[in-house]
């Protein structure tokens, strides 16, 4: 029986092939891959000087190669290294883009805010003479809480408003009876009548609702792109999978293995690929545009008459209408408030402060001519922007794929399919983890999703959220909005001061493992494995048991 056994080996040396991919008696030289493994950076140290047999590889076609065990990891990892860099680098350009559009629109608003509080000294001071003067601490409060809610502060809008109103009743009444003995206590009783006595008419309610929505309206958009880029910044930092990197290295580097250097993906493998790759980013897609289109709607009530910037430089004018509606009325208001806090006792300065009040009614006109040229070109382009961004999470995969899959006639037969220069034959998987589930290329369990992009989504759908609240004129608090972006409205921050520091590759602690494809394409993958068993060695067991009877 031995010498049956090793009659049958000898056999199965003589029909087994020779070495190459074509048969043939002679080795090729390794030289192409040599120069190619040397130029990544890599040392030669036991790189193989001629193809030698493949069964050691487990990502590669297991025919004659010119890969080592140790060349299939190490470029394994270079090609998972590769991919990531270009995912941040696609990142990077988005976040640039979108932290200009914050950086933009924020800029304009302060501006507006500053040029309007500019407006009202000048004017103020021209018009309402001592009356400001004394009492210009009113209104640098107002703007300074103005500023601090656009940039994110926890400031209550109806509260600021309404304790503007009420503290500048307190300081007109104050003004306007300086020849009495007006005491803490008393002036508390003034500003508590000011709902009931309306003694600036129906301007508090109506600048209350339109500074409201509109600065509402600002502030959320402003954080959407803050909250747009943070996304952005954190789901390019993502690390690929052991199974994508896997996948990757058979589609870039595998070719260079088989002495096939010059051979480039076919079009609907290299799909697969990404495909599977990006599976959990695509799945960001429906409430990234969600997100994009919201904000569209928002950027779309900030021009015209009841515009950001219309609504801002008004706010002197607004304010000088009122204090005049008051002084107008001073008597009437004066004997209201005399019912309800009681009378006053003369002591104070012997001049009238409605006299000197009256000095200055001159009506105050924005000087300042409105800059919707410049807001109508920043919604513009933000819009522009944004509908451009709506499928950028499912196109990543034709972008990556775009300047890397072979073209032009005939390039569906001569591609690389994972196994050799042939048509590839399985069809392109959908977009998402669930769509993954039969991905030829990448083997994903679609129970297990990543948890950072699964946290990025719920950050989208909680921005949407506020958004549409915003639409409808209801203040939102962003304290909690993110979980690394600070209230204080600082914006976006670049990866460098983002990063907690270098991240490192994860070396491979096991041996890659070879994922089949699916029964359609068997039929090209016999076609590349030349290295095939001796079909002697299966007719052993049979013989011995003939044998032995």
């Amino acid at each position: 029986m031995d010498s049956l056994i090793i009659a049958a080996l000898a056999l199965c040396s003589l029909t087994a092939p020779a070495h190459g991919d074509k048969g043939t008696s002679k080795a090729r030289s390794c030289s192409d891959i040599r120069q190619f493994y040397s130029g990544k950076g890599f040392a030669l140290d036991g790189v193989p000087q001629f193809e030698i047999s493949g069964e050691h590889l487990r990502i590669c076609p297991q025919g004659y190669t010119c890969c080592t065990s140790d060349m299939e990891d190490s470029l394994a990892v270079l090609s998972r290294r590769e991919m990531e860099g270009l995912l941040k680098e696609a990142g990077r350009s988005l976040h640039t883009s979108l932290t200009g559009q914050y950086k933009a629109f924020d800029g304009y608003i302060l501006e507006l805010i500053n040029r309007s509080a500019i407006s009202l000294q000048d004017t103020f001071t021209a018009t309402w003479g001592l009356t400001y003067s004394q009492n210009s601490q009113v209104f640098s409060d107002l703007y300074t809480d103005l500023r601090q809610y656009c940039r994110g502060s926890n400031v209550n809008l109806e509260e600021v408003l309404n304790e503007f109103w009420a503290r500048l009743l307190e300081k007109l009444f104050y003004q306007a009876n300086r020849q009495n003995v007006i005491g803490e206590d008393y002036l508390e009783c003034v500003s508590k009548q000011i709902e009931t006595l309306r003694p600036f008419g129906d301007i508090p309610r109506a600048m209350k609702m339109m500074v409201t929505r509109t600065f509402v309206s600002a502030r959320s958009f402003i954080r959407g792109l803050v909250v747009s880029g943070e996304v952005v910044r954190k789901v390019s930092q993502v690390q690929l999978s052991q199974e994508c990197m896997r996948a990757m290295m058979r589609m870039t580097y595998c070719p260079h293995c088989r002495g096939m250097s010059s051979a480039r993906p076919c079009a609907n493998y290299c799909s697969n690929v990404m495909k599977g790759c990006l599976a959990n980013q695509a799945d960001l897609n429906t409430e990234w545009r969600h997100l994009a289109e919201t904000m569209m709607q928002v950027a779309g009530r900030f021009d015209g008459p009841s515009g950001v910037d219309a609504v801002v430089l008004s706010l002197p004018s607004r304010i000088s209408e009122a204090m005049l509606t008051m002084t107008d009325n001073m008597e009437t208001i004066n004997s209201k408030l005399f019912q309800a806090c009681g009378n006053l006792r003369e002591g104070g300065t012997s001049s009238t402060g409605v006299d000197e009040m009256k000095r200055g009614r001159v009506t105050v006109e924005d000087r300042l001519e409105t800059s919707s040229n410049k807001m109508d070109k920043l919604v513009s382009d933000v819009t522009v922007r944004l509908r451009d961004l709506q499928s950028y999470w499912v196109s990543l995969p034709s972008l990556l794929c775009s300047d890397r899959v072979a073209t032009g006639t005939g390039a569906e037969e001569k591609c690389w399919n994972g196994m050799s220069r042939a048509r590839y034959l399985p069809e392109v998987m959908g977009d998402g983890l669930a769509s993954q589930i039969n991905n030829p290329e990448v083997e994903i369990d679609i129970t297990k999703p990543d948890m950072t992009i699964r946290q990025q989504i719920m950050q989208l759908k909680i921005m949407t959220h506020r958004l549409k609240n915003a639409l409808n004129g209801q203040d939102v608090d962003f304290q909690d909005t993110s979980d690394d972006v600070s209230g204080s409205g600082s914006g976006m921050c670049t990866e460098e001061t983002c990063s907690k520091g270098p991240r490192l590759v994860e070396p491979i602690t096991d041996r890659p493992v070879h994922y089949p494809y699916p029964p359609e394409n068997k039929k090209v993958k016999a076609l590349a494995n030349q290295n095939l068993p001796c079909v002697t060695i299966y007719l052993l067991p049979l013989l011995i048991l003939l044998l032995r009877r």
